[in-house]
């Protein structure tokens, strides 16, 4: 058996390969958010609005009910807030309940929610402790139950999905310490030895890892003679010899999150163990995360609605000059703001959710978008409440219960919400992965024509491929529907939001003609362009979730569910995002971003050091990154099942 060997140094064009290859390279279904990109309107994608089979919803709902009772009886927030621990009696309690296995099966023992009803489930329960619900996400949407349920073998899926349906906390292992949004630098390693691999290697971030039963570990293989190699999942047993759980990492936010460091030193893991091929390990990583994803902006609606509640009863109740605050307009305007985005966020969520649970579309991109605009407009929301809610915002709950207030934990939500930017891809790698996607047509056609490696033969064949694919769909950009006075007329009631739908349909073709002249303007520079694709990106989310409040309002309204109101909120909301829509067209060209990148040299070369002048640094003492360097263990194992 060989020795791992050392953490790879790769190019930014290799790593870049890396995560190419990874990704699905065939659009066999349609996207409503791909056409979306590609400057056409497919409405009839997502309406009428699909809708969730009466047994599945009846299922769902009854299975909320007992939720709901236990997240009002059994959850104490603010304990686990002030012990930085979920109890294990509550945790106990969850898995009494099936809250484990939401998501799998019932032949292995699971409760069998379909995406729409797993997500309302963690946008409960992450309302009562966003804690909680970040356990239960991480172990369903990217724990070892969606990797199995996808790509594991009948033998792996009878073992291990009936313990993580009742008994089990699973977890996901992919990040290293200097390792983050770049897997193809991944060093833990599993070497092949007979029946089993050896892993070797040091895990950052490993949520739930401090409790988990069962891991999930993305680990390189390296090749050798009959071994493809490459990064590889496998399904460990978080008690075997040699893993250690080194610390239990403490934020911000998620106080009660058992979030660590887990070292692996000479672990031997049974080949069968091993997820799909070796070197598919990535590609199951991003497979799993395309609908995985959808647990963030499930907590971000389950987040908005808690904060609209709490600003209407303050905003009722608290009075300046006369009046409550609410009908001061400078107040007035956050919680429209507030009210009609998490109509908005709740519309997104459900479509894309339900189009998960029928599986007729392909919904890479609608989850990727749903999860980056949850959380960014979910953390504006929170910001608004605090702002709204004045000093007693900045004030803790148990502050606030000591002089004899309602405990309001607004601070805390905050924070709570601060880290769905970050993560399962920050909101700057999903830019970057959504726009990859976006504009994955055009790159299928005209890639070689801007790739610097491919020869003048492949560029002369890209160029006519190119010729004929934009000869048919240049013109198509020119004129639409949304021109047409009288179009998406079922969406005129009392309140009338066929000029929105319009809107959406001109816009999304002036975003693709913006994203066909970058380019052609910038060619093989394009992928540089991070705050020119950011932007693509952000106007695409816009016009999506303009869609789907639409779409949702006229549901609510043919099935005479708060129709008018829905109406108006979503009337609201698409008069809001037009006027974001606006600014970011106008930001695509005219901005600071090349002001910026000179800005940017200079102070990593030191030139305004002199503005740091004045102030002291608090910082302690050590490296900017944790030594991972493989071998034993030399603290304390803090691995603690909950049993």
């Amino acid at each position: 058996m060989s020795a791992p060997p050392q953490q790879p140094t790769v190019t930014e064009r290799e790593a870049r390969q890396v995560a190419e290859a990874a990704r699905e390279q065939d659009w066999h279904k349609p996207s409503f958010a791909k056409e979306l990109f590609l400057g056409r309107f497919r409405l009839d994608l997502i309406h009428p609005h699909p809708m969730p089979a009466d047994e599945d919803a009846q299922r769902g709902e009854e299975f909320l009910a007992k939720l709901r009772d236990f997240c009002e009886t059994k959850i104490d927030s603010a304990r686990i807030e002030r012990e930085a621990q979920i109890p294990d009696e509550t945790i106990d309690g969850l898995k009494e309940l099936g809250a484990l296995g939401m998501k799998i099966d019932t032949k292995y023992g699971g409760l069998g929610l379909t995406q729409v009803y797993y997500n309302k489930a963690l946008a409960l329960v992450g309302s009562a402790s966003p804690a909680i619900g970040a356990l239960l996400s991480a172990h369903q949407s990217i724990g070892v139950p969606q990797p199995l349920k996808q790509f594991g073998t009948q033998e792996q899926k009878d073992a291990f999905l009936p313990r993580c349906a009742r008994t089990d906390i699973s977890a996901f292992l992919l990040t290293e310490p200097d390792v983050g949004s770049d897997p193809a630098r991944l060093a833990t390693t599993a070497v092949r030895d007979g029946d089993d691999y050896i892993l070797d290697g040091v895990k950052l971030w490993t949520t739930n890892g401090v409790v988990a039963d069962l891991l999930v570990v993305m680990a390189r293989v390296p090749k050798s003679e009959g071994h493809k190699g490459g990064i590889t999942a496998f399904v460990v047993e978080a008690g075997s010899e040699g893993i250690t759980v080194e610390h239990r990492n403490a934020f911000m936010g998620l106080r009660g999150l058992e979030n660590g460091v887990t070292r692996f030193h000479q672990v031997r893991v049974p080949a069968a163990n091993r997820i799909g091929p070796e070197g598919a390990g990535l590609k199951i990583a991003l497979t799993t995360l395309n609908t995985g994803r959808l647990s963030l902006p499930a907590m971000c609606v389950g987040a908005g609605k808690w904060c609209l509640k709490i600003a209407r009863e303050w905003s009722a109740a608290r009075e300046q000059w006369g009046k409550p605050v609410a009908l001061h307009e400078a107040v007035g305007s956050k919680i429209s703001f507030i009210a009609a985005t998490t109509f908005a966020l709740e519309a997104v969520l459900d479509l894309s959710s339900q189009m998960a649970d029928e599986n007729r579309n392909d919904i890479r991109i609608e989850a990727a978008l749903a999860k980056l605009y949850g959380s960014e407009m979910a953390w504006l929301m929170a910001d608004e409440l605090v702002q709204i809610r004045g000093g007693r915002g900045f004030e803790t709950a148990e502050s606030l219960a000591a002089r004899g207030e309602r405990a309001v934990p607004t601070e805390q939500i905050l924070r709570d919400l601060r880290i769905n930017r970050i993560f399962e891809g920050s909101t700057e790698i999903m830019h970057l992965l959504i726009a990859r996607e976006a504009v994955d047509a055009h790159l299928s056609v005209a890639g070689d024509l801007i790739d610097p490696e491919k020869s003048l033969s492949d560029k002369a064949k890209a160029g006519a491929n190119a010729g004929v694919f934009y000869a048919k769909w240049l013109p198509k950009l020119v004129a639409g529907s949304g021109q047409l006075p009288k179009s998406f007329a079922e969406f005129k009631h009392e309140v009338d939001l066929s000029p929105h739908l319009r809107y959406v349909e001109r816009s999304a073709r002036k975003l693709a003609r913006s994203t066909f002249y970058a380019m052609s303007r910038w060619q093989g520079r394009m992928e540089t362009k991070q705050g020119f694709l950011g932007r693509i990106v952000d106007i695409g989310a816009e016009l999506f979730a303009m869609s789907a409040a639409c779409v949702r309002a006229e549901l609510l309204r043919s099935t005479d569910d708060h129709g008018r109101e829905a109406y108006q909120l979503a009337d609201v909301f698409c008069r809001q995002s037009r006027i974001r829509v606006e600014e970011l067209f106008g930001r695509l060209w005219s901005n600071t971003d090349d002001l910026d990148r000179t800005v940017v040299k200079g102070v990593l070369s030191g030139t305004y050091t002199w503005l740091e002048e004045g102030v002291v640094d608090p910082s302690g003492e050590g490296p900017w990154i944790a030594d991972a360097t493989p071998g034993p263990s030399e603290r304390e194992n803090v691995h603690r099942p909950i049993r």
